[in-house]
């Protein structure tokens, strides 16, 4: 049997297997019907990214009472947000795409996000990557869904940025893989070994100074060791940024010498900021920085491909809309979706805002989701994909679309 016979099979007969690829390896050589066919890649922030503080809302005044430690300031002053409409901002540390805002293919659609309530991780990626929130018993994930209604079938259309098969495209037909960059870790000074027994030396006394430096550090391993479980578990298996831009640079490359590529699919984890989130500069800073850098590097990496690409960014849900007392914020609910590409519409903040006065909040503490993020996803579907309405059913099936946004 020859590759190309092999290939036909593979894509035939596998339901449930893993291909991996590479650069150099044998995906490149089959041949594609279309030589430009219309692509999309969908990015997921796993641990629930502060919409609020990647699009800010800087002319309400109830964002910066409501976050004194964590608010980006306002556009022209130190750090402060990079104005998009008069209305909205963006965080800083994604001046990245502030090109791609300028020449209108970026928007975004704002207090975006799933009609479900839950507040769990889990079951708010599985309802985001299935398709059918507050339903656990979906079998496959809407991407998988939407691979089997688009034409050509071929064992490298649809890639997953990942080592295992994540829900999204989970499903009857196969998708091939592409093992991401190993994630990079965050440590302090003070643990450092040699940083740590100085200071554990120098505060060894029985005394008032150096009971409360020992209870400090149980206290702080212990809130350390608690946090990390949780953003482990939140980021179910997702590298965080660091790696980003090699990874995208790699999918850039890959999709734009295949255009059998037609789907994509990379989950980043580290986004579950319970504490010390920071504001202009911190830690949700530094990953928002790797990840417009990243963003940038896959829109500029694909080429001419580019305009025959979307680009979504979207995250399970949102965060409290109040800092709370470690600095950073909890689990809520409405988002911000991203779309970025050659077909969008961009250069404008989609939704409808109702703003953040407490009565309007959803139950008092969260952003209102106004827009289901399958509203946001289904003009991809239509206006680019060209998927007719029928097979969007099939993609998410029981929905009816609620708001036409024109973003195509």
């Amino acid at each position: 049997m020859d590759r190309r016979t092999f290939l036909k099979q593979a894509g035939l007969i596998s339901s449930s297997s893993l291909i991996s690829i590479g650069l150099h390896g044998w995906a490149a050589p089959v041949e594609s019907a279309n030589p430009k066919p219309k692509r999309l890649i969908v990015i997921f922030l796993r641990g629930g990214v502060d919409g609020l503080n990647v699009v800010v809302p800087y002319q309400e005044a109830e964002y910066y009472q409501a976050r004194p430690k964590i608010a980006i300031p306002h556009p022209g002053k130190t750090d402060g947000v990079i104005n998009l409409d008069g209305r909205f901002g963006l965080h800083p540390a994604l001046s990245s795409l502030s090109p791609f805002w300028k020449n209108k293919s970026l928007a975004f659609v704002h207090a975006c996000g799933s009609s479900n309530e839950t507040r769990s991780h889990f079951d708010a990626q599985d309802f985001m990557e299935s398709g059918t929130p507050g339903i656990k018993g979906t079998s496959d994930g809407w991407m998988n869904r939407l691979l089997a209604n688009l034409p050509g079938k071929n064992p490298v259309q649809a890639v997953n940025v990942g080592t295992t098969t994540p829900r999204i495209l989970s499903g009857k037909i196969a998708v091939a893989s592409m093992p991401p960059n190993k994630p990079g870790s965050r440590r302090t000074p003070i643990d450092r070994p040699e940083i740590s027994q100085a200071f554990n030396g120098l505060y060894s006394g029985n005394d008032d100074l150096g009971r409360t430096y020992r209870e400090g550090m149980v206290a702080r391993q212990t809130l350390n060791s608690d946090v990390e479980k949780e953003m482990k578990m939140a980021n179910n298996g997702a590298p965080l940024p660091n790696g980003f831009v090699k990874d995208a640079q790699r999918l850039a490359q890959l999709m734009a010498k295949n255009s059998n590529i037609q789907l994509a699919f990379l989950p980043l984890g580290g986004w579950d900021t319970h504490v010390n989130q920071g504001n202009s500069k911190g830690q949700l800073a530094n990953r928002l920085k790797a990840l417009g850098e990243g963003l940038a590097t896959l829109a500029n990496g694909l080429g001419s491909v580019y305009q025959d690409t979307t680009i979504i960014v979207l995250s399970e849900f949102g965060r409290t809309f109040r800092e709370n007392g470690n600095g950073g914020t909890d689990h809520g609910h409405g988002n911000v979706l991203w779309l970025l590409g050659g077909d969008i519409k961009g250069g404008k903040v989609y939704g409808k805002w109702t703003g953040l006065a407490k009565s309007q909040l959803y139950q008092g503490r969260d952003l209102a989701v106004t827009t289901d993020f399958r509203d946001g996803i289904t003009p991809i579907l239509s206006g680019h994909l060209q998927l007719n309405p029928t097979q969007i059913r099939q993609v998410f099936p029981n929905y009816k679309i609620q708001q036409n946004i024109p973003l195509i």
